[in-house]
């Protein structure tokens, strides 16, 4: 077994998880390396929480202040009805002073573009490669690129998101680990002023949602429906995509036949699959996963905060015991799961809320969108007279 005092660590993907680990990773003696498909950084315009055990990383790494100047501005969730019409409204600054909350909204480019510039002096960046082949024995890791030379790590980390090419070569191919959760989304950027720059503007008909959510004075359009796995489904395949989601919309009203259009004309249109990752083991070897690529889980923007906290674990634990990786993978997981499993159930809920599968189903969350704000306060009171909730390992 290899028993140097700084490891080096390649990463695939330069995105949340990638960039965070190469800082924490650097911080601790160990030398990242990562590699990036895209030729420079690359990240939808979707919203994205920062919160919880992340809030805590983001201070740590000092990024926090500059999280806050990029947050968006949403104060609020309006519901509205085929003619435009506001049938329900969520008072989200109100559920986050209920809840004490410390989080932000940023889009996932501002989040990876600042996470990045943090840690661009923590690591070697290797843009436009990707990685072929992996070779491992008990000392190290062969890595071939599609164009750099081949080189030999210590250890190898997939940070490399739902269609991680880390976990193809070292753990098998996506079927075994990917599960379909019954549900798309896509997006896409508008031009323009946004009409509401405050609130984020939800459209529901049975099993289909569309939204514009204002981001720095423009508005981003969302969709997400109910469809069983499309066969054949490419998630590269931006023609495919685009039929996909006229057929599912076809018949809707409010704007969305204005957003089709909008869409069939798009280069930009982001499109893919809801899905779950479940692995027994995040590691194979001086292989790890992390972030989506191990685990990804719900709708609601938690990806982002679990691929910091995750981030930071690992390099924590691997900083521990840096000539013995195993053991270090292994604590990391063992961690890293008491915040992922519990999410891993969420995505039934989060659908429920979102995407009601039936008009009785809208017409409920519209009504009980109202009572929100109010059912959020009265679980912050809990929170202060009931024993405290298990949280995140204590950092160092």
């Amino acid at each position: 077994m290899s028993t140097k005092a700084n490891p080096t660590v390649l990463i695939s993907g330069a995105g949340i998880a990638g960039t965070t680990l190469a800082y924490w990773l650097a911080r601790h003696g160990l030398r990242p390396t990562i590699v990036e498909r895209a030729a420079g950084l690359r990240s939808s315009g979707n919203p994205v929480d920062v919160r919880g055990p992340a809030v805590e990383v983001a201070e740590r790494m000092g990024v926090m202040p500059r999280l806050r100047q990029a947050r968006t501005q949403v104060t609020a969730m309006s519901f509205v009805n085929g003619s435009g019409r506001q049938v329900g409204r969520v008072n989200m600054r109100a559920l986050q002073w209920a809840s004490d909350s410390r989080e932000v909204e940023v889009t996932r480019s501002d989040l990876a573009a600042i996470l990045y510039e943090a840690s661009r002096g923590s690591a070697e960046v290797l843009f436009d490669d990707t990685m072929t082949a992996l070779r491992q024995d008990g000392d190290g890791v062969d890595v071939t690129f599609e164009r750099a030379a081949p080189r030999r790590f210590d250890l190898v980390v997939g940070a490399d998101g739902l269609h991680s090419t880390t976990r193809r070569l070292a753990f098998g191919p996506e079927s075994d680990f990917v599960r379909h959760t019954g549900l798309y989304v896509a997006t896409m950027p508008l031009d323009g002023p946004v009409d509401s720059p405050h609130d984020v503007v939800i459209h529901n008909a049975p099993g289909r949602m569309a939204s514009l959510h204002p981001v720095h004075g423009r508005a981003l359009a969302a969709f997400i429906f109910r469809h069983s796995a499309v066969a054949g489904f490419n998630h590269r395949d931006l023609a495919q995509h685009k039929r996909i989601l006229a057929d599912a919309y076809a018949d809707d009203g409010w704007r969305v036949p204005e957003l089709l259009d909008r869409a069939r004309a798009a280069e930009d249109l982001w499109f893919d699959s809801v899905s779950q990752v479940r692995l027994d083991s995040w590691a194979n070897g001086r292989i790890a996963l992390l972030g989506d690529a191990a685990s990804s889980v719900s709708l609601f923007g938690d990806g982002s905060t679990l691929a910091m906290a995750g981030a930071h674990t690992l390099a924590e634990e691997l900083a521990a015991t840096p000539n013995d990786p195993q053991a270090a993978f292994a604590r990391y997981e063992t961690r890293h799961r008491t915040l992922v499993d519990p999410r891993q159930g969420s995505v039934t809920t989060a659908a429920a809320l979102m995407v009601p599968a039936t008009r009785a189903g809208v017409a409920v969350r519209n009504m009980a969108s109202r009572l929100w704000p109010a059912a959020a306060a009265a679980s912050w009171i809990r929170g202060r007279i009931t024993p405290s909730r298990k949280s995140v390992p204590a950092m160092v």
